[in-house]
């Protein structure tokens, strides 16, 4: 064959066409992800989201002071009065990692601009590590594919956009590099390559671990597929020593690290993986000694003690934790039902459960793919369970009847298990959260690709006796209507996985929902850091925690890390305080400032007076979730809609007078009707009225708002409101009892 033709030689290996064509095909995949993860840069070079400026901030801490000093770094300026172990709280890896990249390769850059690019580049350069890691399981052909799908993946490609310096992209990028060395060192006939491979496994996942706690989702897939081993190969004297070896490397590297530390290898994770091995050691004795028929009975036997054992023991620890236990988050992810029990878990967007149509729209083509793939390969295996299956679900069905036949070198019998077992676990865990539907899609793209790949050597192998033509328009069109399938949902409808993709960073639309760009958050950080003192504390509701700190430079009480709840409660109870309580309440704390973010739509009336609708993502929105944290009855603050305040909430709390609006009417504008008081379904109408001004001997006054705000033309608001609490306040609690003592 062509394809086959040596184009030259490099000492033993002979550099082939085909291998020219598969460097082409990851250089498109690694180009089509970076390209789709750089849409963002089109509206500035700013980092996205909330956590990517802290983890800015630790990175440039790292490099100015070093790694010791890092390690031994309690910061001060955030979690006011009790401040933060940084090492201890965080994805330490990022930091590391960044900080070692940024001193190697780009050190003649900005620092800020290179942790703009780096999620970019990792994330794309992902693609090539799944590529290794799907052609392990599946042969060059999956790999491929799995290389193109994971480079328009929206669920991977949102959570790993440039700007985006979180947990996600190089957690996934150490996570998938660990699982390959680990699949490649198994699948190894070569012991001293498999221990070389195996330990690297493990160093490389714990990496993972370190750069991203959601990295734990892997060790519930190798978990089990190391129960199943046992029961697939016949090899045990390399798995006895083999499995333990990447393990034990695992636990090892694990355990430097205080995040997640010991906690990980003496809990639940550490003896997710313990155990298997332990039945797989057991296993091997039954095997050596035992060479009677009824093994794989005794297996089973052995599986289900161990699987009743356990639940016992993690029954008994969810009384007594004598064993580490994951955070909630975690235990959310294996139990979804647990999500509406915490509401600061609740309130989080990426948190909240994936709707079908969510669901859907991120991995439609994947579950197409699936589909196409297991249709084929069914009719030709003359199965009659085809209907029952859901479509994403078929290519399972493909790989059950491929374990009936002896297993190829491309496509291992146990590695078919492994395929199988992450695919489950993934679509389960991510019905959980949103932000784990990555897992989702990656499990896809595993099954995808491999039906596909399965598909598509048949297609092109195919040589029935027709005309050559003829055999040449089935395998063109073939071709082509995946390549239309691939490129549909990147192009239709309207809202699609480019479109999606395409917004501005958060710090230049308050993470609202309107597409605008504005300088109002970076304006009204920069006023703070400049008029205000060095040793001043600022509160606000902890989304903003992390840009107060990074960019202004100043103390906060909280921040995205939710490391205290109480603290959490705790602003949110001063928010929907009396001023007055308030005020005493911000003593404690030792509060100088307090900010607050509303947003909205600003428009003329008939005479020309300014009016605002304020639904936009800001403080007006999320003033329910302060409610629920607070543990305050909802309905005494807000109407039967969850966003309309009551007259309570307006007049009588610190929130309700900060924001610097009052309400004119509720209007319902597909029946022009307006009205003077709530009603369901009508919108809420304001006029600008600012109640604690500058000059008003009150709680707080207002020292700065953003301009957005000042500027009286209609448009977009991203209103951000710095007020002064003022220590020379009297409350009316104090001056009677000043009276009272007079």
């Amino acid at each position: 064959m062509i394809i086959e033709s040596q184009l030259f030689k490099i000492g033993n290996f002979n550099f082939k066409l085909n291998h020219l064509l598969i460097i082409g095909i990851l250089i498109l995949s690694f180009s089509i992800s970076l390209t789709l993860r750089s849409q963002i840069l089109d509206y500035g070079t700013e980092l996205h989201e909330f956590d990517p400026f802290f983890n800015f901030r630790a990175t440039e801490f790292l490099v100015n002071n070093g790694l010791l000093e890092y390690l031994d770094w309690h910061d001060v300026l955030s979690w006011y009065p009790n401040g933060r172990d940084i090492s201890a709280t965080s994805q330490t890896m990022l930091h590391v990692t960044a900080a070692t990249t940024y001193q190697i390769f780009a050190d003649n850059i900005d620092l800020y601009d290179f942790t703009i690019l780096f999620p970019g580049i990792v994330g794309a350069l992902t693609t090539i590590i799944i590529f290794a890691l799907v052609r392990v399981v599946g042969g060059t052909t999956a790999g491929l594919l799995g290389s193109l799908l994971f480079a328009i993946s929206a669920p991977i490609i949102i959570r790993g956009s440039m700007g985006w310096f979180k947990s996600e992209p190089l957690g996934l990028f150490y996570g998938l590099f660990g699982l390959y060395l680990f699949l490649s060192g198994i699948k190894s006939h070569n012991k001293k390559i498999s221990i070389f491979k195996l330990i690297g496994g493990g160093v490389f996942l714990a990496f993972g671990l370190a750069s991203w706690g959601g990295i734990q989702f892997f060790i519930i897939p190798i978990g089990i597929f190391i129960f199943t081993l046992p029961f697939l190969r016949k090899d045990f004297r390399f798995l006895i020593w083999s499995v333990p070896v990447f393990v034990i490397s695992l636990l090892l590297t694990t355990a430097i690290f205080e995040r997640p530390g010991m906690g990980f290898v003496l809990g639940m994770g550490g003896f997710s993986l313990i155990i298997p091995v332990i039945f797989l050691i057991i296993c091997s004795f039954i095997q050596k000694f035992n060479n009677s028929k009824n093994q794989t009975r005794n297996y089973l036997i052995l599986l289900a003690a161990i699987i009743i054992i356990s639940s016992f023991v993690i029954i008994i620890n969810s009384e007594n934790h004598f064993l580490p236990s994951p955070s909630f988050r975690y235990l959310n992810a294996i139990n979804p039902f647990l999500t509406t029990t915490d509401p600061l878990v609740d309130s989080v967007a990426e948190h909240s459960t994936a709707t079908i149509h969510e669901s859907f729209f991120m991995h439609s083509i994947l579950m197409i793919f699936a589909g196409l793939g297991a249709w084929i390969i069914f009719n030709k295996l003359k199965s009659e369970y085809f209907p029952t299956f859901p479509k994403h679900l078929i290519t399972f069905w493909i790989i059950f009847n491929k374990l009936k036949s002896e297993p190829s070198k491309d496509f291992p019998r146990d590695l078919m298990v492994f395929t199988l077992i992450l695919g489950l676990t993934g679509v389960y865990v991510g019905s959980a959260f949103v932000r784990l539907e990555l897992f989702t899609s990656i499990s896809l793209i595993f099954l995808s690709s491999i039906g596909l790949s399965i598909i598509t050597k048949d297609i092109l192998s195919y040589k029935k006796q027709l005309q050559p033509t003829r055999n040449k328009i089935i395998k063109i069109s073939y071709v082509g209507g995946i390549l239309i399938l691939m490129i549909i949902p990147l192009v239709f409808p309207a809202s699609n996985w480019v479109s999606i993709l395409d917004e501005p960073a958060s710090i230049l639309n308050g993470a609202t929902m309107y597409d605008v760009s504005t300088n109002d958050w970076k304006e009204s950080l920069e006023w703070i850091k400049l008029n205000t003192s060095s040793d001043s504390i600022v509160l606000s509701w902890w989304d903003y925690g992390y840009w107060i700190t990074t960019v202004s430079e100043r103390t906060t009480l909280v921040d995205n890390a939710t490391i205290d709840s109480k603290q959490i409660q705790k602003v949110a109870n001063i928010l929907l305080s009396s001023p007055d309580d308030a005020w005493s309440m911000l003593q404690e704390t030792g509060s100088d400032y307090v900010m607050i973010f509303v947003a909205g739509q600003k428009f003329q009336s008939t005479d020309e007076t300014l009016l605002y609708l304020l639904e936009g993502g800001g403080d007006e929105s999320k003033k329910m979730w302060f409610m629920k944290i607070a543990g305050v009855p909802v309905e005494k603050y807000l109407h039967s809609d969850g966003i309309s305040g009551t007259d309570y909430f307006w007049n009588e709390t610190l929130l309700g007078k900060m924001i610097p609006f009052s309400l004119v009417a509720y209007t319902h504008p597909p029946s022009n009707l307006v009205s003077l008081t709530y009603v369901p379904g009508f919108t809420g109408i304001y006029t600008n009225d600012i109640k604690f001004s500058k000059d008003s001997d009150g709680p707080l006054q207002l020292v700065y708002a953003s301009s957005s705000f000042i500027e009286q033309k209609p448009g977009t608001m991203i209103g951000i409101f710095v007020y002064e609490v003022n220590k020379n306040y009297i409350s009316s609690q104090n001056l009677s009892n000043s009276k009272i003592s007079e």
